[in-house]
C-alpha cells in the first residue's frame, strides 16, 4: 500500500491501517500557519466521541501538534517530542530528527501506531513511526483517513481564494468532513 502524503513510499501494514479515524491539516500561508483536527473518534465502524482534541499547543505554546492514529500513543509521542524540545532548547528539527531516531530503533516506540505534525513559526514537519521527518514543499500537510482530501481542498483554497491560513483550514476541514465517514464538522484550530 502507497502513502499519498509520504509521496508514494511504501509504509508496512501496521502504519497504514489504524489512520482511519482522523484528519489533521497543516497549512502555513500569508506569514501564518494553521493547523486543524477533527473531534471525532471512531472504535471500528461506530464514532464514540465527537468533541476530542487532537491538536494542541506544547513548549510553552510555540509548537503546534496534531496526531493520527492511537490516541495513548500519540499523546505519548506528544510528551516525548515536548522532552525533546527542552532538550535541544526548542530547535523543532533537532528535537524531530531525535524523536524520529529513538522512534525508528526503541523497541517499545516501534510499536506506537501514531503519526504528527509538529508547527512553529517557521517549520512544518510530518513525523512517521518509519523514522520520517519530512518538510512538505507548499506549505501543507495532511494526515490520517481524511488527510488526502483536506490537503486537496487546502491546495485548491490557497491557489484559488484570498484566504488566509485559518480559513483555508477551516473550509478544508469542512470539505473533508463532507467526504470522509471518520472526520466530523468539530474542528479545532491553533494558528502561529
Amino acid at each position: 500500500m502507497t502513502s499519498p502524503i509520504l509521496g508514494g513510499d511504501k509504509m508496512d501494514k501496521r502504519h497504514t491501517d489504524v489512520f482511519h479515524g482522523t484528519t489533521i491539516l497543516a497549512v502555513r500561508h500569508k506569514g501564518k500557519a494553521a493547523v486543524a483536527g477533527d473531534g471525532q473518534v471512531t472504535l471500528g465502524s461506530i464514532a464514540i466521541k465527537h468533541h476530542a482534541r487532537k491538536v494542541r499547543r506544547i513548549y510553552n505554546d510555540m509548537i503546534i501538534v496534531g496526531f493520527a492514529g492511537a490516541t495513548a500513543d500519540a499523546m505519548n509521542l506528544s510528551d516525548r517530542l515536548e522532552k525533546k524540545l527542552e532538550q535541544y532548547n526548542g530547535n523543532l528539527i533537532r528535537a524531530a530528527v531525535e524523536l524520529a531516531k529513538d522512534w525508528r530503533t526503541d523497541k517499545y516506540l516501534r510499536r506506537l501506531e501514531a503519526m504528527m505534525i509538529a508547527v512553529d513559526d517557521s517549520k512544518m514537519l510530518l513525523l512517521s513511526g518509519n523514522g520520517d521527518v519530512i518538510e512538505p514543499d507548499q506549505g501543507i500537510i495532511g494526515i490520517g483517513s481524511g488527510g488526502s482530501s483536506a490537503q486537496a481542498a487546502a491546495e485548491a483554497l490557497m491557489k484559488h481564494t484570498d484566504m488566509d491560513a485559518r480559513k483555508i483550514v477551516e473550509e478544508a476541514m469542512k470539505i473533508t468532513a463532507s467526504l470522509c465517514v471518520y472526520t466530523n464538522d468539530v474542528v479545532t484550530v491553533e494558528e502561529i
